[in-house]
């Protein structure tokens, strides 16, 4: 976020005051200036990589039997509405709900084991997105840092030009922004940059046309705020720019400062943040609802330079209606991922980027009866089985990792907890989950806990 505050001075006649003082939370959301990041990151450039991550959250709840784990020789009760289908590896299904995906399948590795036998979806998502158990219904206020957080600590923007870690629209988890997505003790520094705060949580099926990114606030005068409220956001960085440089401003403000400004006004910025600039095919390839359109803005982010990026895919959490509260959703995943998965490719880019799919928990294996006045089955939240698929960064994919029993109750065959998958996450960075950073206290705290990663994909 671009904050542009006036000072004391006398204004120049374009309204803006000589002693402005420049605020930028581009490698993080929110009040905090950014050119004390990139003078350390100046000061040690050795550490930086060149992978990125696309996590693509499924809030709520994804059911394992609906998604990666379908049952079809289950008793009808569990394995719900639909079917599975087979893969382009053979001896791997996936629901019917996911041919598009099928056909990638040979790029993916689909975790069926995991599991933390949670089912708070604070107390889940934190373990999710953290790797470790912390925050709870009862205490929700993050407890450790995010994933995305840690590597943006760790290796810092990937580009002067970009963010380091952004929410499409919104990073976030259990309708708390960032929440278990942001960087608890590391600092504001390493939040997610929120996009569109204005416009979020948005449903598969949304119809509302996706407004472009507002992520820079307004000049404090009444022309520039005037200006942010009805440009669009190219116009926006113009106008921005140009009364800038009109002060005379940049050549007093050092190296930092002006990077920091890069980071939302340069050509970078302004190139990624432009989805017009895909062919119609394309957008239509990943679809053009809210799910696909911010699924290409991430592979347009990586592909520019930015290091963590979060695409939002919420409402999971469906204890009546999973035919159809489920079935509204998971062709919208499937396109999407597809097409994500097959665009990294052909762009010979998917050893690059590390793709995750998953949501804070899977849900109950028998279906319920539904809801009070809503007496259709359901399923309810069950943290003892949850499917995870990831791809790219270099894992070997094609496989499946882990097993549950016939009716996709529980782990039977190599059980892992979220903080093994995030080990493995990590180890692709290059980073060593063994790094410690200092919590409220002071106290060094590891990365996590439990290091070991998933040997299987590495």
């Amino acid at each position: 976020m671009l904050k542009i505050a006036r000072g004391l001075a006398g204004p120049h006649c374009d309204g803006l005051r000589r002693r402005t003082a420049l605020k930028v939370g581009a490698c993080g959301a929110l009040n905090l200036s950014l050119p004390d990041l990139l003078r350390a990151e100046a000061a040690n450039p050795a550490g930086r990589r060149e992978k990125s991550v696309i996590l693509i959250w499924l809030d709520g709840g994804p059911s394992q039997l609906e998604t990666y784990d379908p049952k079809p020789e289950a008793p009808s009760e569990y394995r719900g509405p639909w079917s599975a289908i087979p893969t382009n590896v053979p001896g791997t299904f996936l629901t019917e709900k996911f041919p598009l995906q099928a056909a990638h399948a040979d790029k993916m590795a689909i975790i069926r084991s995991l599991h933390h036998d949670n089912g708070d979806h604070f107390a889940a998502g934190h373990w999710m997105l953290t790797g470790r158990f912390g925050s709870t219904s009862t205490k929700i206020p993050s407890m450790y840092p995010s994933l995305g957080s840690h590597i943006t600590r760790v290796h810092g923007c990937t580009s002067n030009g970009l963010p380091g870690y952004v929410g499409l629209p919104a990073a976030h988890a259990i309708y708390k922004y960032p929440g278990y997505m942001g960087a608890a003790y590391l600092g504001e520094a390493y939040n997610p940059f929120q996009v569109n705060n204005r416009q979020r949580y948005l449903a598969s099926t949304y119809k509302t046309p996706v407004q472009a990114p507002t992520f820079l606030a307004s000049l404090k005068d009444t022309t520039a705020a005037r200006t942010t409220d009805k440009l669009g956001l190219l116009k926006q960085l113009d106008q921005t720019r140009r009364q800038i440089d009109q002060t005379g401003m940049m050549d007093s403000m050092d190296q930092f400062q002006q990077q920091a400004f890069e980071m939302v006004s340069g050509d970078k910025a302004r190139e990624a943040f432009d989805i017009e600039q895909e062919s119609p095919e394309t957008r239509d390839r990943y679809g053009r609802g809210p799910w696909g359109h911010y699924t290409l803005f991430a592979r347009r982010l990586v592909e520019a330079g930015v290091r963590f990026v979060t695409v939002d895919m919420p409402h999971w959490d469906n204890h009546s209606g999973i035919e159809k509260g489920h079935g509204s959703k998971v062709p919208y995943v499937d396109q999407a991922v597809s097409a994500l998965l097959g665009d990294l490719s052909e762009r010979g880019l998917l050893d690059d980027v590390v793709v995750l799919v998953m949501g804070e928990f899977g849900r109950t294996p028998r279906l319920n009866k539904g809801q009070p006045g809503i007496p259709i089955p359901g399923r309810d939240h069950w943290g003892n089985a949850i499917s995870a698929m990831i791809a790219g960064g270099g894992i070997k994919g094609g496989q499946v990792v882990g097993a549950t029993n016939s009716k996709a109750e529980h782990p039977i065959e190599r059980p892992l907890k979220p903080a093994n998958l995030l080990a493995t996450v990590y180890n692709l960075m290059g980073i060593d989950p063994g790094l410690t950073f200092e919590d409220y206290s002071g106290r060094p705290v590891a990365i996590l806990d439990d290091r070991e990663p998933i040997r299987e994909l590495l």
